[in-house]
C-alpha cells in the first residue's frame, strides 16, 4: 500500500483531523491511519496509486462547491441567509433529499431545535461570522485548485497560509494580541475539514421554544458529548486508529467508541483520543469563536 504520511495533520489540531478525515470523504479510494510515537498525525494510504494525486485528482471543482444545497439561494426554495427561517429549511431539505452533498444541509442546521423566532438551530461547526457569511459563503472564499505539490507541502506542515477567517472555528487561524486581528489559515487544511464534516450531522431533542417556556438549546452535532459530570459546555471528541480506514469505516468507528471509556479502546484499534477546548473571549463584545484541544488520559 502507498503511503503520504502527514506530520502536518497532527490529531492534537482539531481542523487537521477534520481534514484528514475530509480526505477520505474525497475520494472513497483513500484510506486514513494515524502514527502512533509522539503526538500522532495523519497517513493517508492507497492500494496502487499516490494518494495524493488521488486527492488533487478528486479535488471539488468551483462548480462542483456552487451546486452544493447549503448555498443561499436554491431553484423552488426560500434563501438561506444566516438566520434561517424553520419554513425555508423544510423547503430547502425536500427540494435537495436526493442530492448527493445533501449532508451539506444536515451538518449545517436542523430544525430539531427551533428559537423564539422561528429560527432553525445551528451547529458547533458552523458559528457566527462577521458581516453575515454563512458556512458556504466561507468555503467559496477558500477555494482554489492546488497542485499536487501544494498538497504535499500543506501536508508536510509548510502550506502557504492565506489572510482569511476559514470556516470559522479554528482556533490556530488567531495570532497573538499583538499582531492584531488579522487571522491566517491554509485554505488546503480548510477546504479538507468542510468535507469532514460529511460525517457529523446535526441532532436535536425535537424542542421548539416558541411553544415552550424556558426551553433550553439542544442541538447536538455528533461527536460532540458533555463531560462526565454531565455539565456544560458540550466538547467534540475525536479519536485516532491504527488500521487504515475508509470512509465507512471511520464513519462505523465513530458510532462504536466512547471517549470516556478508554479500556474498550484498543477493540477498536484506538491508540488516542482529544476533546475541544473553547476560546475564552475577552469580553460581551468580542463575538470571537475557536476550538482548541487537550488529550484524554
Amino acid at each position: 500500500m502507498n503511503e503520504q504520511r502527514c506530520p502536518g495533520l497532527p490529531a492534537s489540531w482539531i481542523n487537521a483531523w477534520l481534514a484528514a478525515v475530509g480526505a477520505t470523504v474525497l475520494s472513497p479510494d483513500l484510506r486514513l491511519r494515524w502514527t502512533q510515537s509522539g503526538t500522532p498525525y495523519a497517513v493517508l494510504c492507497a492500494q496502487m496509486e499516490d494518494p495524493i494525486e488521488i486527492l488533487a485528482n478528486a479535488w471539488p471543482s468551483r462548480e462542483t462547491l456552487d451546486d452544493m444545497p447549503i448555498r443561499r439561494n436554491w431553484p423552488g426554495t426560500h434563501d438561506l441567509p444566516r438566520n434561517v427561517p424553520v419554513e425555508a429549511f423544510v423547503l430547502r431539505a425536500a427540494a435537495v433529499r436526493s442530492h448527493p452533498m445533501s449532508w451539506t444541509l444536515s451538518s449545517s442546521i436542523t430544525d430539531l431545535h427551533i428559537d423564539e423566532r422561528g429560527n432553525v438551530a445551528h451547529a458547533p461547526f458552523d458559528p457566527p461570522v462577521p458581516r453575515g457569511y454563512v458556512l458556504h459563503d466561507r468555503l467559496l472564499r477558500l477555494h482554489s485548485y492546488p497542485s499536487v505539490e501544494d498538497l504535499r507541502r500543506t501536508f508536510q506542515g509548510t502550506g502557504a497560509r492565506i489572510e482569511n477567517n476559514g470556516l470559522g472555528f479554528d482556533i490556530a487561524r488567531m495570532g497573538a494580541e499583538a499582531d492584531g486581528a488579522s487571522k491566517w489559515i491554509d485554505p488546503i487544511v480548510e477546504t479538507l475539514a468542510f468535507f469532514g464534516l460529511a460525517l457529523f450531522p446535526v441532532r436535536g431533542e425535537g424542542t421548539d421554544a416558541r411553544f415552550e417556556r424556558r426551553v433550553r438549546a439542544s442541538t447536538i452535532q455528533r461527536g460532540w458529548v458533555r463531560d462526565d459530570d454531565g455539565r456544560p459546555p458540550l466538547r467534540f471528541t475525536w479519536p485516532v486508529w491504527l488500521g487504515p480506514l475508509d470512509y465507512a469505516a471511520i464513519d462505523a468507528l465513530l458510532d462504536l467508541w466512547r471517549a470516556n471509556r478508554i479500556h474498550e479502546w484498543p477493540r477498536f484499534g484506538i491508540h488516542g483520543a482529544w476533546r475541544s477546548v473553547s476560546y475564552a473571549p475577552k469580553g460581551t463584545a468580542d463575538t470571537t469563536r475557536g476550538f482548541g484541544a487537550e488529550r484524554i488520559d
